[in-house]
């Protein structure tokens, strides 16, 4: 492949516009040697303006506010405006794995790798997911009984949901542990033993965690041990 091209691909701009940077000599390799117009892709050792090129594969750790959506087709403001504009413009697309609401906040995955949103996303994967939920009132008692039975049925749906974990910790806070990524999921489910969710917190996938430095707003490249926790059961 030609340099030109990767860097296209990676959302640097189009064809014309990395042409112009490689005239310009802004792409040069790790000694500052520029890069010729028709350069092959080297691989490794390419800077832009001095600067790392970005990685082929991009996965990202995101502390979603509330208050942004996670649709790339949302006329609002959306989380995607968190990121250099140029990882809107990536081949493929870089994506949320899996979606929060505007009002939920939380640990949130972007990635442009569909093997991996798959392989964490899928249904049929069962990857937990852990939320903390403020309520308007008390749970019935047997609220925990009755989500781990996996029969409870949702309103307009013939499918019962998964089996859910739900842990008081204390009277109008819960954490709730689903398996599968229904529209809404973790509101309907509460909605459904007679609270009204207040507030929304993803703390989990898998067994990765939101990291704790990570304020809202906030993101970084997940490293390669945290891609791999979130395709894993928790510890």
């Amino acid at each position: 492949m030609r340099l030109d091209r990767r860097l296209a691909n990676l959302g640097y701009g189009s064809r014309r516009d990395v042409t112009r940077m490689l005239r310009a000599g802004r792409v040069t390799r790790v000694d500052g040697t520029p890069f010729a117009r028709d350069a092959t892709d080297p691989g490794e050792g390419v800077l832009v303006d001095g600067e790392p090129l970005d990685p082929r594969t991009l996965t990202l750790v995101l502390h979603k506010p509330v208050d942004l959506t996670c649709s790339h087709r949302d006329p609002g403001a959306t989380v995607y405006g968190l990121f250099p504009a140029r990882y809107s413009s990536r081949r493929p697309t870089l994506s949320t794995v899996g979606r929060l609401d505007k009002a939920t906040s939380g640990l949130l995955l972007l990635t442009d790798d569909g093997a991996l949103l798959h392989r964490i996303a899928s249904p049929g994967k069962s990857v937990e997911k852990s939320y903390i939920a403020d309520l308007d009132r008390p749970l019935p008692a047997d609220a925990a009984a009755r989500l781990s039975r996996g029969d409870l049925v949702l309103r307009g749906e013939s499918t019962p949901c998964r089996p859910a974990r739900l842990e008081t910790l204390d009277e109008l806070c819960v954490r709730l542990v689903v398996t599968e990524g229904r529209y809404h999921l973790v509101r309907r489910l509460l909605a459904a033993l007679g609270s009204h969710v207040t507030k929304l917190h993803r703390e989990r996938i898998g067994a990765l965690t939101l990291p704790a430095e990570l304020e809202p707003g906030a993101w970084r490249t997940a490293s390669a041990q945290e891609v791999q926790d979130a395709q894993q059961p928790a510890p």
